[in-house]
């Protein structure tokens, strides 16, 4: 912790003791929670960032959009744009932000719509001629206008929230003991393989009783523009550039890099200038560029589409991915929505 930090803890107590009086007023039910009569997942964390829910909600949408109409709702992080909007044939990432984008120009069979105030975008998207059957909240754990009926709780291996202390001291929006209100806790970007007794220590810290899952980024195998796809062996050794806008881009780049290889970073959800396209340009002259799929969604067009190429990712169980599937079908399968 940098001594800047150790000098904000007060203003941390003091943002730990607002939240926990908001919270509480929610729980004795002082402040209004609202449900809705369909299953409805909220997926968020504790922490500002970099937790990997992208992946988590892709995740969900591969396992229930075969038997379920889908619908995710997020409030549109730097968008410019204000209000319910749901995506259609005209929409950029502008105007319902990258990480909606993507879900919506990756799944074609789900419903995406951006709304800050979640329960006015649940009751939108229940007044649609198309009305979802699941509702995925995504980063919606400390909205608690809406009583979700279910929560995944996302806590990163190398920053666990238990670990963790209120902003700014820390990165937690709230404190730990909100971690109760999780049905589920996943811990995301794990090693590819965790013994089986640094599991159980991570989870008797986390809690007794709730289930806690253990996941790790898996990278494609190949990158991909408008048009082609390469496989990553193929430009392993290519001299580009690699380009992130991410939180945490460090194992992004370690999966592509190589010597000759330049990187080039941008802060998190970053909106790219004309500035930032001349340097990108000049920086990388003819050669390749490779991204991450966020980013692609934002420089798609901006870049020359024979340069441009980004990688997927998703999130990948350790182990008992059947036991999380399982719970989260038995959960929907009931229909009974936010009892």
């Amino acid at each position: 912790m940098n001594l800047l930090r150790k000098i904000l803890f007060p203003f941390a107590v003091l943002y730990g003791f607002i939240t926990g009086i908001r919270n509480f007023l929610y729980d004795k039910g002082i402040l209004k929670s609202y449900s809705f009569a369909i299953p409805v997942i909220a997926v968020g964390n504790l922490s500002v960032g970099g937790t990997g829910k992208t992946p988590q909600i892709e995740y969900l949408i591969r396992l229930l959009s075969p038997n379920y109409k889908i619908a995710v709702l997020s409030r549109g992080y730097k968008r410019k744009s204000e209000g319910f909007i749901l995506a259609g044939a005209n929409t950029n990432a502008e105007e319902i932000g990258d990480e909606p984008f993507q879900f919506f120009r990756k799944f074609k069979n789900i419903q995406v719509a951006v709304d800050a105030d979640r329960r006015n975008g649940i009751t939108q998207l229940l007044s649609q001629p198309v009305k979802p059957d699941v509702v995925l909240l995504d980063d919606a754990f400390q909205h608690r206008k809406v009583k979700a009926g279910f929560y995944i709780l996302l806590t990163a291996y190398d920053d666990l929230f238990y670990n963790d202390f209120m902003l700014p001291t820390g990165n937690l929006r709230e404190g730990r003991s909100g971690a109760k209100r999780a049905d589920i806790v996943i811990v995301t970007k794990c090693p590819a393989s965790i013994p089986e007794a640094e599991q159980k220590q991570v989870k008797a810290k986390i809690s007794k009783d709730m289930p806690v899952f253990f996941t790790y980024i898996d990278y494609d195998d190949a990158v991909f523009s408008n048009d082609k796809k390469l496989a990553v062996s193929e430009i392993q050794t290519v001299d580009k550039i690699l380009l992130a806008g991410i939180a945490k881009p460090e194992p992004f780049f370690a999966y592509l890099q190589a010597a000759k290889n330049k990187t080039m970073v941008f802060p998190d959800h970053h909106n790219f200038t004309g500035q930032d396209i001349e340097s990108v340009m000049e920086k990388a002259a003819n050669r390749m560029i490779v991204t991450t799929e966020k980013d692609f969604v934002r420089l798609e067009g901006k870049l020359p589409a024979e340069q441009l190429f980004y990688l997927p990712i998703k999130s990948a169980f350790i182990n008992n991915e059947n036991e999380f599937n399982k719970t989260i079908i038995d959960y929907v399968g009931k229909g009974s929505g936010n009892s």
